[in-house]
């Protein structure tokens, strides 16, 4: 059986489709791509904005025309709220969201002759475990992302993905820990803990993110350990301390803002206020001083006015972040924002945007030049422009270097000379 696969959305979705292509695999079956002609679609839908709705109907539209007698399935955020509008597209068969992922073989099987397409969505707080997706190892032995959490009890008033994903569902940290071990075992040089809302790990099993990474951190054979995105609430002091005395841990934190305006946050139903945020950072840097704290800021939230705005840029820039993602808001049916009054034109929000663009294009300069002339571990993960290869440090500045051998996956010291649009150009030691 030929099967194709198509990840609309986060790193966690991506993760998700490995694994479950991963299972493909090891059945026997071959993965090709997505444009050629399958026996089976599967395709990995999001839900964050109505754009990804209305890009995931594009692609599953375009898998039934590539080869109208295949098998489609759809799985992932927008099949598990939107079930009925999904079942709707001609062509699909299966319908799964967000749980029974890891049954996608046996459920093809079942749903093989049947007449009318099957939705076998269930209601997503019924969930009352994590559940294990197969091992996930890629050829190029570089970096593995663990998924350790699943779920949000968050409810940000932007944000659609608790009823995409229901709540917080830990894994098992023994689990965890003997994935982590076969990883390193197969030559993975770093392991990324992620999630869905990663800094909630443990809540629902009644320990914490510091258990899991005290105990992954010191796994013999591990070279880097990185912590997808944290909430500033949930830096607990012995998170911090672990971060800080583990060399293992890397110093590169995420760590959302959306907001450098108190009013705007409130509106979002954050839970800390900018003083908080600040106070955070300021106790995580005391004790990791070179850390690099990137962050994500959404502007344009409705009523957000320009003295907002400006308090947020303001706030951001004080902060003195290594990187800023930016996001426009983007209103999304069935959050209580969607329905506020006052939604910012598109010009303004267009106008915030490049505010706060240029302010992280200024904030990753200001970060990235202190480490000028200093030697940093680069982990080479991929060769561009022919003789150079590209790779991120600890603190996860990507660098580029000249060497013509191959040296994907492996760990070198690099002099970092002179800053690039969005990298550091360094000399090989």
């Amino acid at each position: 059986m030929r099967a194709a696969f198509y990840t609309l959305g986060c790193k966690v979705n991506q993760t998700e489709t490995e694994a479950v292509s991963g299972m493909f695999r090891a059945a026997g079956h071959d993965i090709v791509s997505f444009d050629e002609k399958a026996d089976v679609y599967v395709i990995n839908t999001c839900t964050v904005t109505n754009m990804g709705d209305r890009k995931s109907r594009q692609i599953i539209r375009r898998a039934a025309k590539t080869n109208p007698d295949a098998i489609v399935v759809v799985m992932g955020c927008y099949a598990q709220v939107a079930p009925g509008e999904v079942i709707g597209i001609p062509g699909v068969d299966l319908v799964v969201g967000t749980r029974d992922r890891g049954r996608i073989l046996e459920l093809i099987d079942e749903v093989r002759d049947s007449i009318t397409p099957v939705n076998l969505v269930q209601d997503i707080w019924q969930g009352a475990a994590f559940e294990e997706l197969p091992i996930i190892e890629a050829e190029s032995r570089v970096r593995a992302t663990l998924k350790i959490e699943e779920g949000c009890n968050q409810f940000c008033t932007y944000c659609i993905i608790p009823f995409a994903r229901g709540p917080v569902r830990s894994r098992d940290p023994e689990k965890a820990l003997a994935e982590a071990e076969k990883l390193v075992e197969a030559g993975y040089r770093e392991i990324v803990l992620t999630g869905i809302h990663t800094g909630a790990y443990g809540v629902d099993l009644g320990i914490d993110l510091n258990y899991l990474v005290s105990r992954m951190a010191k796994l013999p054979g591990l070279k880097r350990l990185r912590i997808s995105s944290v909430e500033s609430v949930e830096f607990t002091p012995g998170l911090i301390e672990t971060i800080a005395k583990n060399p293992t841990v890397c110093h590169h934190l995420h760590i959302p803002l959306q907001s450098g305006c108190n009013r705007v946050l409130a509106r979002m139903n954050r839970p800390y206020t900018t003083g908080d945020f600040a106070a955070v950072v300021s106790k995580i840097r005391s004790k990791i001083p070179e850390v690099a704290i990137t962050t994500d800021v959404i502007v344009g939230f409705p009523g957000e006015d320009e003295h907002d705005h400006q308090e947020s840029l303001e706030f951001a820039k004080s902060i003195g972040f290594a990187g800023i993602h930016v996001f426009k808001y983007s209103a999304r049916s069935g959050t209580p924002a969607a329905g506020y009054p006052d939604q910012v034109e598109p010009e303004v929000k267009e106008e915030r945007s490049g505010d706060f663009l240029a302010l992280a294009r200024e904030s990753w300069k200001s970060y990235a030049s202190q480490f000028l002339g200093r030697k940093l571990e680069v982990l080479a993960e991929h060769s561009v422009e022919g003789q150079q290869w590209e790779g991120h440090t600890g603190n996860y500045l990507r660098v580029r270097f000249d060497d013509s051998r191959n040296l994907r996956g492996s760990l070198v010291n690099v002099k970092l000379e002179k800053l690039g649009r969005d990298f550091v150009q360094g000399l090989l030691d």
